[in-house]
């Protein structure tokens, strides 16, 4: 499996079980399944569980089930395992906001930027999703000081040390101009206090 195929949306999804805890060691530690189900009457059926330490690679197992009826009641079993194993989900407000935000020259979007966009989003959440470490919600451009832009690429996650590092692992090997790159953090309800964990300038303000 590729780091693209096999990604469910990760959204809120009744088909998809993602939850955490603290292991001995003090490291978190994730464990989610989803059902893979395909879009034509031949496309098989699969339940697919990931697990692993937030912000290293997982792995990741799937089988093939007859039914999605089949594969739900797998991802309710699943569900109470994780349970029974001090496993639980974490709501939002224990999570944190993560912004990836990308210097742009012109307020004014290019094709180039709507490109580098897309590129941008997509690389990020298969990298992060199969680290445990942070979900892509939304994407926006705004605009900068002096007629400049930004690209803001919004991300919930558990571990903001973790996905900040990772943010920064990935943009890198995807060439995405990391001298271009800002992270802040905040808590995942209060983006108004949010502040810089990494920039070109080694600012500590971070402007959405």
């Amino acid at each position: 499996m590729n780091d693209t195929e096999g990604l469910p949306e990760f959204t809120a999804d009744a088909n998809i079980v993602r939850m955490y805890r603290t292991d001995d060691a003090g490291a978190m530690v994730f464990r989610e399944a989803w059902v893979d189900a395909g879009e034509g009457a031949e496309e098989e059926t699969w339940f697919v569980v990931n697990h692993g330490t937030v912000g290293h690679q997982s792995t990741s197992k799937e089988a093939p089930v007859d039914t999605a009826e089949e594969a739900l009641g797998m991802l309710a079993a699943f569900k109470e395992q994780c349970l029974a194993d001090g496993y639980a989900e974490l709501s939002r407000e224990e999570q944190f906001a993560v912004v990836a935000q990308f210097a742009m020259k012109s307020a004014r979007v290019t094709d180039r930027d709507k490109y580098l966009e897309e590129k941008a989003r997509e690389a990020l959440t298969a990298h992060l999703a199969w680290r445990g470490s942070g979900v892509v919600e939304r994407t926006e451009f705004v605009n900068g000081p002096h007629s400049t832009g930004k690209l803001n690429i919004y991300i919930l996650a558990p571990d903001a040390a973790r996905a900040v590092a990772n943010i920064k692992v990935c943009v890198r090997e995807e060439k995405l101009d990391f001298t271009k790159l800002s992270v802040g953090v905040a808590p995942a309800n209060d983006l108004g206090a949010i502040r810089a964990k990494h920039s070109p300038n080694g600012a500590t303000a971070f402007v959405l």
